[in-house]
């Protein structure tokens, strides 16, 4: 009886096993970042282009290797992130030189948007960016600062990170992220009379409510220079130039 079940439970270890699928490594997509990526967060294109055999040898990987039930969260969402991250390159890569990440969808019937691409698939299954960014991403995880660690490829947007988001690390990352976002110049101003913010606290104020209660609050968790009631709040415009290495470098934004 004891033999019995011990060849029982054997199996079980097994099956587990054989079942548990681990999530995918992005050491490739590291390497690309750290090599690409410069410290302001514009990304060299034409470098990448020239290894856009390795960045496909990436794609596949997750292509390959889409989330399971048994990952954890923090692998499922390091994923993701990644995800949306690398497909937003190869998709400006396959078009530069290009002004923006907008023009993509010139020419293209019953787009709305270069955002509603369906040139991703994943498992088997067809995506766009706008169905990882808000159907998966803001959906299921819930984490505002999510917005500081996707890069959507333009001038405006949080610097697209210099390595890649690890479910070991991804905590940190995240916080790293949106502090440095928050206090970059280049995309927030803000002292102690008056704020200019990004548009992403304009469109996304729902994910930053419900974060920290109102944005504001969202923002102070991480801002230099507290806002506060009598703080004069405004939205910058927002510049979709493409966040090309190549492009003349520009200045902080000054009072």
């Amino acid at each position: 009886m004891i033999k019995q079940a011990l060849i029982v439970l054997f199996f079980i270890c097994i099956t587990t096993v054989c079942n548990y699928a681990q999530s995918p490594s992005h050491q490739i997509w590291d390497g690309l970042l750290k090599e690409h990526v410069k410290a302001n967060g514009f990304v060299d294109y034409s470098g990448i282009r020239e290894n856009i055999k390795l960045l496909n040898s990436y794609l596949d990987i997750l292509s390959d290797s889409p989330p399971e039930a048994t990952w954890t969260r923090d692998e499922k969402m390091a994923y993701w992130i990644n995800a949306y991250n690398a497909f937003t390159i190869k998709l400006v890569v396959g078009h530069y030189p290009v002004q923006s990440i907008k023009e993509i969808k010139r020419g293209i019937p019953f787009i709305n948007t270069v955002w509603d691409i369906k040139f991703i698939k994943l498992g088997g299954q067809d995506y766009d960016l706008n169905k990882i960014e808000h159907g998966i991403l803001r959906k299921e995880f819930q984490d505002a600062r999510v917005h500081a660690a996707v890069n959507c490829a333009s001038y405006s947007c949080p610097p697209l990170r210099g390595e890649a988001f690890t479910a070991d690390r991804l905590e940190e990352q995240l916080e790293d992220a949106m502090r440095s976002f928050v206090n970059d110049p280049m995309r927030n101003n803000i002292s102690g009379e008056k704020a200019e913010l990004s548009a992403i606290f304009k469109w996304f104020s729902g994910d930053f409510k419900s974060d920290a209660g109102t944005v504001i609050d969202f923002i102070n968790r991480y801002a230099a220079y507290s806002i506060t009631s009598s703080t004069t709040i405004s939205y910058l415009e927002y510049d979709w130039s493409l966040n090309d290495a190549a492009a003349t470098p520009r200045s902080p934004l000054t009072e």
